[in-house]
């Protein structure tokens, strides 16, 4: 017997999933209780390797107490279970959320980016604070309404990009902000890792393992036959339907730092020239080109380019460092009016070139103390700022109204991948590009599961 499935408005989604809305209404209470009690009970979606290291670096933090696990992976879950033995455990995320609503105080979604949206708009309908991985959505039309529904709820949001507070991404921002370089022109940021995929479409099934629900894995997304291999666990990013490849991986951390310095909104043009899309996986290799408007950083306008894939960056005399240096395997550099600097991704300091040589630059200046090389300890940081935060005693530094507007300029790029070496043009306004052909790509219709 062949099972139906249908699609439906992601409003409508977010009101028949949710069996009961009893809870809603208890949520901001709940918080102003773990405010009080000076303890935060957290729940937990998606336990894979990332999402492990989310959890661990949550729980770190001596006021959580992790009171719910969810996964479709039941290997996954069992081994969360193993280190949390009194959490209450889930396979779908809809259940956890109504069944536990007056139980949880804030959510983590660490799932495959086609569920971040999803799974994050459904706690904050509960008014539940959302600590949601980069990228923050899969469309941009999520990005949107996460932002929105994070303005209108005043909700407690951080995006997970834990590099945000590193030492040396800090610095880098107050090195640009302090006119180091002077206006910047154009930033180049790249990053050789491939989450694309070029070959053809796989074909048949393989029978599903026991430890999975492809069922839930899939979620809103449309319905696919299974395959070893090809989508759980891992290489999901390369693919159209659930990530949002390299760009929507390495790139969200890359861009985060210049973005932030430079305070940039959205692109006006975008971009991409990569191979004609195949309808399946994202291009293994990508230039992609936007052009921001100017801000009190930058000039008139600032040009942007990132590349990825195998063999990332392409030579170009803006990437020559002084002394025939090789360039760090990640990284940005910013173009200046008066220089440039490289920021490598991660855990160096950046480096500061004029006239092809390397200057020097007085750390003390920034008050940011001694430069710190301890990825762990750095990490946890911008975990506990979102606890913290919830408990009223920090604010988060990447919060939904800063991380929507990164996520899009993100997607957008991505979007353009469709449209091999042409021009697209965005009105962010209208939330609509002036090639009609490229609008059909800013959302997704959501399977009913």
């Amino acid at each position: 017997m062949k099972t139906k499935f249908q699609f439906i408005d992601r409003r409508d989604f977010l009101k028949k999933s949710m069996l009961g809305a009893a809870g809603v209404t208890l949520a901001p209470s709940l918080l102003a209780q773990a405010q009080a009690a000076g303890k935060l009970r957290t729940a937990h979606i998606g336990l894979g390797a990332m999402g492990m290291e989310d959890l661990n670096a949550i729980a770190s933090h001596d006021l959580v107490e992790v009171v719910a696990l969810c996964d479709v992976d039941s290997n996954a879950l069992s081994s969360a279970t193993a280190r949390f033995p009194d959490a209450k455990t889930y396979s779908d995320y809809r259940l956890l959320l109504e069944e536990m609503t007056d139980e949880i105080d804030a959510v983590i979604v660490s799932t495959p980016d086609h569920t971040h949206a999803p799974a994050s708009l459904m706690a904050m309908e509960k008014n539940k604070p959302v600590y949601c991985q980069k990228p923050l959505t899969h469309h941009v039309s999520e990005a949107r309404e996460m932002k929105k529904m994070a303005e209108e709820k005043n909700l407690i949001t951080q995006m997970g990009i834990q590099v945000h507070s590193f030492y040396d991404y800090k610095l880098a921002t107050l090195l640009i902000q302090d006119g180091i370089i002077g206006k910047v022109h154009t930033v180049r940021a790249w990053s050789p890792k491939n989450w694309g995929y070029d070959g053809p479409k796989p074909k048949g099934r393989d029978e599903t393992p026991e430890n999975l629900d492809w069922n839930l894995w899939l979620g809103t997304a449309k319905k696919r036959k299974y395959k070893e291999g090809v989508y759980h666990p891992g290489n999901w990013r390369k693919l159209l339907d659930y990530g949002c490849g390299t760009l929507g991986d390495m790139g969200v951390h890359i861009f985060d730092t210049p973005y932030n310095a430079l305070q940039l909104d959205v692109p006006y043009t975008i971009v991409n020239n990569c191979r004609k899309p195949n309808g399946f996986g994202f291009p293994e290799n990508n230039v992609v080109t936007y052009e921001f408007p100017q801000t009190p950083y930058t000039a008139e306008t600032l040009k942007w380019v990132w590349y990825d894939g195998p063999g990332a960056p392409i030579d170009h005399e803006d990437l020559k460092l002084p002394n025939g240096d090789e360039l760090p395997d990640q990284g940005a550099m910013f173009l200046g009016e008066k220089g440039r600097l490289l920021l490598p991704h991660f855990q160096q300091l950046p480096r500061w070139i004029v006239d092809g040589k390397y200057q020097e630059f007085d750390v003390a200046k920034y008050n940011l103390g001694e430069p710190v090389k301890d990825y762990a300890g750095e990490s946890k940081k911008h975990y506990h700022q979102f606890v913290d935060a919830c408990l009223g005693k920090d604010e988060c530094s990447a919060p939904f109204e800063y991380s929507a507007r990164l996520t899009e300029t993100i997607l957008l790029g991505v979007i353009a991948g469709r449209f091999p070496n042409q021009t697209l043009h965005w009105d962010s306004e209208k939330a609509e590009f002036a090639e009609r052909k490229a609008n059909k790509f800013l959302g997704g219709k959501y399977r009913k599961f």
